[in-house]
C-alpha cells in the first residue's frame, strides 16, 4: 500500500473592504460563511460544504470580495 498524503484545505478569504454584505454566499454555501454584526461576510467553518459548493459561493459573490485557493492555486 501506498502512503496517502491529506487533501489539501482550502483557503478562503474575504475582503472586508469590497463585501456588501449582499449574503450570496451564506446562501450558495450554508455553514462555510455568514455575515457578522456588521453585515460583512465571515467564514464560519471552511470543511461546512464540498468544495464545488464554496468555489459556487465565492463566483457568485457580486462584489468579487471572496477569494478561494488551495496550495496557491487561486479556484475562484
Amino acid at each position: 500500500m501506498g502512503l496517502r498524503s491529506a487533501p489539501v484545505a482550502l483557503d478562503i478569504s474575504i475582503n472586508r473592504d469590497v463585501c456588501m454584505g449582499s449574503g450570496n454566499c451564506s446562501f450558495w454555501a450554508p455553514g462555510v460563511f455568514d455575515l457578522d454584526d456588521d453585515g460583512i461576510a465571515i467564514v464560519l467553518d471552511a470543511d461546512a460544504q464540498p468544495e464545488d459548493k464554496i468555489v459556487l459561493a465565492a463566483q457568485g459573490c457580486p462584489t468579487q470580495a471572496i477569494t478561494v485557493t488551495r496550495d496557491g492555486e487561486k479556484l475562484a
